[in-house]
């Protein structure tokens, strides 16, 4: 199993933070059919060999991904998404 820990401060009001997270979510959900759902304000997300969760707080934003064993080769990928989407919507902070 691998990881991919990400912890990135923001400036958003706490609605845009969640309207943020959500984003990433539907867009990992429709490229990697990744379902999720929300529990306060974390936002959880699980599919077979993939688990995890975005955390919004008053300034920062925490994502936790978990990988089994056969998305490995994926991992990279799976970051450098991540970020690529934490760039652009929280460039405002």
């Amino acid at each position: 199993m691998s990881h991919i820990n990400i912890h990135r401060r923001h400036n958003l009001s706490h609605n845009k933070a969640r309207e943020s997270a959500e984003t990433i979510a539907d867009y990992l959900d429709g490229r990697f059919s990744l379902p999720y759902h929300w529990e306060g304000d974390t936002l959880h997300f699980e599919r077979s060999g993939v688990s995890g969760y975005i955390e919004i707080e008053e300034k920062d934003v925490r994502i936790n991904v978990r990988l089994g064993f056969l998305l490995l080769p994926l991992k990279p990928k799976f970051e450098q998404e991540i970020h690529r989407y934490l760039d652009k919507l929280f460039e405002e902070s």
